[in-house]
């Protein structure tokens, strides 16, 4: 019971991080349309991303797809990191480093799972 209430707890982490982002991505939000322009993928690096997090979002809530939506989070957070650092600054707009904090975050979450899955499966080393 307690590892069916921790699994699920930390797959809703990154999964409400990733669907409460898709507003900006889909609607075409001043913030999002600025990250994508400096990164020179405005608008399909930004729409494409978006689907990429629903299909990701998706695969965090199915149990026995979680893994690969684990796998596919710590990729695009890894590019949300990178791209953070190296191209927007930790702040982006004003918004104080919230979407840099959001994305490791979803990061930690993502990589807890997958090792507090690896303990539970038993999986060797």
């Amino acid at each position: 019971m307690k590892k069916n209430i921790l699994d699920w707890a930390i797959r809703a982490i990154p999964t409400i991080i990733l669907l409460q982002t898709l507003f900006y991505k889909f609607t075409g939000a001043p913030e999002s349309v600025h990250i994508f322009s400096a990164l020179g993928a405005e608008p399909y690096g930004r729409i494409g991303l978006g689907i990429a997090e629903l299909i990701t979002a998706l695969l965090l809530l199915i149990p026995k797809t979680a893994v690969y939506g684990a796998i596919a989070c710590l990729f695009i957070m890894t590019g949300a990191i990178a791209s953070h650092i190296f191209v927007l600054g930790i702040e982006v707009s004003g918004d104080g480093g919230t979407l840099f904090i959001l994305a490791c975050v979803t990061f930690f979450f993502s990589g807890l799972f997958l090792i507090i899955r690896k303990k539970i499966l038993n999986y060797p080393s």
